[in-house]
C-alpha cells in the first residue's frame, strides 16, 4: 500500500518526518532517503512518540531515532548500557508477555542469558562449518536458475529467485522436509509482514495472525525436535537437541524460539537482499559489466556493497540502563533508543556519495548486519555465501537478466520487496 503522490505532503524539514506513521514507510525510496538526511543534519537526535498498535500499546513517552553511523557503532558497542533484554529488541513498545513465548528468542535478550544461548548454537555458523553447506548452496542455486531458465521470462524473481534459496538452505539445515518449505515461507512471510495488507488484511488481527504463525512454527519444531532425540541425523536440530556444552542445553522453548528467529530472519533477510542486489545491477550497467569481468575477485566486495544498499532489517531498539553521555547527547536511564541501520548505511560521514552502488567501494563498514558487539548477525557468514553463489549462477548462466520495478513490503521493520518482475 502506498499514498498517491498528489495527497502525500512533502517532506521539507526534519519536523515534517513521522517514522510511526505506516504510510512513511509506503514512501518512495527516494523521499525515505531524504527524510533521513533531514534526520541525520539534526544536532541532536529526533525524538518521536511511541506508536501505538493493538498488540503492543506504548510503554513509555518515546524514543530517541539513532541514525548516523557514529551512534549506532557505539550503541552497538556498549550493550551494557544499550540492552536488547527489556522488553525485547525487535519492537519499539516492549514485548508483550504472551509473544516471547514464541519471539523471546537470543535477539531479544542480554548476557549472560544471551551468550549462554549464542554459545550452544554458534557453532553452527563459524565459517568451517558453513564450508559443509558450499555444495548444498551451489546445487541448490543452479536448480533454481534450472527452474528460471523453464519457467521463462516475465516471472516474479522474489518468489521464482530470491527467496527459494535461503528458504531450502535454512529447511535442509534444520533438518525440515521439503513438503514443509512452503508452510514456513508463508508463516515467516506473516512473522516480518503482518503490517501489510497482502499478509494480514486487517490491522486488527496482527495480534492473532503473529501469535499463530509463531505458535505453527514452534510446534513444527519441537514435533521434529521429538524425533531426534530418539534418532538424531546430522542436521542442525540434531545438534541443538543434543547439544550439551559445560552442562548447558537449549529447552523446548528456547529451541522453538530459536527456530522462528532463524527462519524468519535467515529467509526473509537474504531474500531481500537479493532481490534489491538484482534490482542494483538493472539501474547499473556498468557496475554488472564490471562484476562480470572478475566475478570471483570482486564478489566480496560486491556483496558488501549490496547488503549496505538493501539493508533488509531497518532497525533494532534498545533501552538506556543508566544515564549515558553518546557523542554529545544525554540519554538517561529507562529511555529508548531506535538504531536505524538502514539510514546509517547512507551516512554521508562515512560513505562517500552513500546513494551510488559501487561493487569496488573500500572501506564499507556498513552494518546491514547489525552494528559490532554480541547481537552481530549469527547467519553473517551464510548469508555472503548465499548472495554470492545465487549471483555467480545467474550472472553466468542469464547475463541479461533483468527485474521491473518492485513492490515493497508495507514494514517499518523490514527493508523489503515482496515482488519484482523479470526478463531475459
Amino acid at each position: 500500500m502506498t499514498i498517491e503522490p498528489a495527497k502525500r505532503t512533502p517532506i521539507t524539514s526534519a519536523a515534517d518526518v513521522d517514522l510511526n506513521d505506516l504510510d512513511f514507510w509506503g514512501r518512495p525510496i527516494e523521499e525515505r532517503e531524504h527524510a533521513f538526511r533531514l534526520l541525520r543534519d539534526l544536532d541532536t537526535p529526533a525524538f518521536f512518540p511511541e506508536p501505538e498498535y493493538s498488540f503492543a500499546p506504548p510503554t513509555g513517552p518515546g524514543y530517541y531515532a539513532l541514525v548516523r553511523h557514529a551512534d549506532i557503532l557505539e550503541a552497538s558497542r556498549n550493550p551494557e548500557v544499550f540492552c536488547s533484554g527489556d522488553g525485547g529488541a525487535t519492537n519499539i513498545p516492549d514485548l508483550p508477555a504472551e509473544f516471547t513465548e514464541y519471539f523471546g528468542s537470543m535477539i531479544n535478550m542480554d548476557d549472560p542469558r544471551h551468550a549462554r544461548l549464542r554459545r550452544i548454537v554458534s557453532r553452527a555458523f563459524t565459517p568451517r562449518m558453513i564450508k559443509r553447506f558450499e555444495a548444498d548452496v551451489e546445487v541448490a542455486a543452479a536448480r533454481i536458475v534450472d527452474e528460471l531458465l523453464e519457467t521463462g521470462p516475465g516471472c516474479d524473481f522474489v518468489t521464482e529467485v530470491a527467496a527459494k534459496l535461503p528458504l531450502k538452505i535454512i529447511c535442509d539445515m534444520m533438518g525440515i522436509p521439503e513438503k514443509d518449505y512452503q508452510f514456513v515461507f508463508d508463516r515467516s512471510n506473516i512473522v516480518l509482514g503482518a503490517t501489510d495488507p497482502e499478509y494480514v488484511s486487517n490491522r486488527e488481527d496482527i495480534a492473532h495472525a503473529l501469535l499463530t504463525a509463531g505458535m505453527e512454527l514452534q510446534q513444527l519444531m519441537q514435533d521434529l525436535a521429538a524425533l531426534r532425540v530418539d534418532k538424531p541425523t546430522d542436521d542442525l536440530t540434531s545438534s541443538l537437541v543434543n547439544a550439551n556444552i559445560d552442562g548447558e542445553r537449549l529447552t523446548a522453548q528456547e529451541l522453538g524460539s530459536f527456530f522462528i528467529l532463524l527462519v524468519v530472519a535467515g529467509n526473509e533477510t537474504t531474500r531481500n537482499a537479493i532481490s534489491y542486489g538484482m534490482r542494483l545491477l538493472t539501474l547499473n550497467p556498468d557496475q554488472r559489466r564490471l562484476w562480470l569481468e572478475d566475478f570471483e575477485g570482486r564478489a566480496p566486495r560486491a556483496v558488501e556493497e549490496i547488503v549496505r544498499l538493501a539493508s533488509p532489517v531497518n532497525f533494532m531498539r534498545r533501552k538506556v540502563t543508566r544515564d549515558y553521555e553518546m557523542n554529545g547527547n544525554l540519554y538517561r536511564r529507562g529511555e529508548k533508543v531506535v538504531l536505524y541501520y538502514w539510514a546509517a548505511n547512507r551516512d554521508e560521514r562515512v560513505f562517500d556519495d552513500p546513494l551510488r552502488f559501487d561493487i569496488l567501494r573500500d572501506p564499507n563498514p556498513h552494518v546491514g548486519f547489525g552494528g559490532p558487539g554480541p547481537h552481530f548477525c549469527l547467519g553473517a557468514h551464510l548469508a555472503r555465501r548465499e548472495i554470492t553463489v545465487m549471483f555467480r549462477e545467474l550472472l553466468r548462466r542469464v547475463p541479461q537478466i533483468e527485474v521491473g520495478e518492485p513492490e515493497r513490503l508495507l514494514s517499518a521493520f523490514i527493508n523489503g520487496i515482496k515482488h519484482m518482475p523479470c526478463e531475459f
